[in-house]
């Protein structure tokens, strides 16, 4: 009943396009594990140290920009620029490498868990933007750019002053954005397709910039809470003990 409504919804020359943009992303996501991978398994990030880890980050910023800022509505560049996108998801996943060690030896189910919960809400949010009506979450682009603004500044101060409870509206804050993003980037793809953009690589990268957002921020919240609750079971032992 649900695939019966959706080709309802969507035309056909829609629902082949999103299928190229969400093939697109899982490629995105596998790039980005096996940039994850180098960083994990090889000596190449001991090697290079923190100045391997602000080059990678500039060239991943670099890749950003050049799919951001010379779109292919007509498709013609379409094989560069996934290759562009795909550079991009491996150094994303490369510069996510501290954050994914610090994962793995505080409790390697840690990775799991943010990875499933990651999937869950792409899902969920996903669904939810397809058998909406036509337009409904278009409204949002502007209130998150205005949110993501106020994220900026509330990020700013946390590292000037910071303060615990500032740390955790960033957090909580972005991860929420985040989710109302792949509501709106879903119906514009939707949209801008409709009127003739074909830019595959493009809306690939805004999809993945958001999931894997929502996947780090996710790795962030239960590391901290891990860590948390590590601590007061030892405390809560050694009290007993003493």
């Amino acid at each position: 009943m649900m695939i019966n409504s959706l080709n309802n919804r969507l035309e056909p020359s829609i629902k082949h396009y999103l299928r190229n943009v969400y093939a697109s992303l899982v490629m995105s996501n596998l790039a980005a594990a096996v940039g994850a991978s180098i960083h994990l398994f090889t000596n190449i990030s001991s090697a290079g140290g923190s100045v391997l880890l602000v080059l990678s980050t500039i060239a991943e910023m670099l890749l950003f920009f050049v799919l951001i800022l010379s779109p292919d509505h007509d498709g013609i560049s379409t094989a560069k620029r996934l290759g562009y996108l795909l550079g991009f998801s491996i150094l994303s996943g490369f510069n996510l490498g501290p954050l994914l060690r610090a994962a793995l030896m505080i409790d390697p189910s840690i990775l799991v868990n943010a990875f499933l919960a990651a999937s869950g809400v792409f899902f969920s949010f996903t669904i939810c933007a397809l058998f909406s009506e036509t337009g409904e979450w278009m409204f949002l682009g502007g209130v998150l750019i205005t949110f993501w603004e106020a994220l900026i500044v509330v990020s700013l101060a946390n590292i000037i002053f910071g303060s615990t409870l500032l740390w955790e509206v960033d957090v909580y804050l972005k991860l929420f954005i985040l989710c109302a993003f792949i509501l709106y980037e879903t119906q514009a793809i939707i949209e801008q397709r409709r009127m003739g953009n074909k830019d595959v690589a493009a809306h690939s990268l805004y999809l993945f910039v958001s999931v894997f957002g929502i996947f780090r921020n996710i790795l962030i919240i239960l590391n901290q809470e891990t860590t948390q609750a590590i601590r007061r079971t030892n405390t809560e032992g050694s009290e007993e003990n003493n």
